[in-house]
């Protein structure tokens, strides 16, 4: 497909409208996933750490057993 001119290919025959804003949309919800999905993996990491900082403070003090709670995971 070839356009003799830039605006040409920008109208595209008429149906420049809908085709740019199909890649509009589709540009910023690939950006809004990839922005939630980076902010959950920090928060996952976070709250490992804290998991880990919590279980090593009590894992310090002197008991005789210890008994380690099972968190179901929260999808």
């Amino acid at each position: 497909m070839a356009f003799d001119s830039f605006g040409a290919f920008i109208a595209m025959e008429g149906h420049g409208p809908y085709v740019w804003s199909c890649y509009f949309v589709f540009f910023v919800l690939m950006g809004a996933i990839a922005f939630w999905s980076l902010r959950q993996r920090r928060f996952v990491i976070a709250q490992q750490r804290r998991r880990m900082n919590s279980t090593q403070v009590r894992n310090t003090s002197p008991a005789g057993a210890s008994f380690t709670r099972i968190e179901p995971s929260q999808d």
